[in-house]
């Protein structure tokens, strides 16, 4: 359950960053619009990286090498 709720304040947190360092007003309609927009492309990026860093994680050589 602590996982769950970090993650959510981690998403949380993200968003208002983006309101934040954009100056995006939530009240009006075109800045929320353009809020949604950053916040996919944030996401995306997020999805992207992580399959990234999978690729090479599943590359390295996790077994000892054998003497013999």
């Amino acid at each position: 359950m602590k996982t769950v709720l970090a993650i959510f304040i981690f998403f949380i947190f993200a968003a208002l960053l983006i309101i934040s360092n954009n100056n995006l007003a939530i009240n009006n309609q075109e800045n929320m619009r353009i809020f949604y927009e950053l916040y996919g492309n944030w996401l995306n990026q997020i999805f992207f990286n992580t399959q990234k860093i999978t690729g090479e994680i599943v590359k390295y050589p996790w077994l000892p090498e054998t003497s013999g």
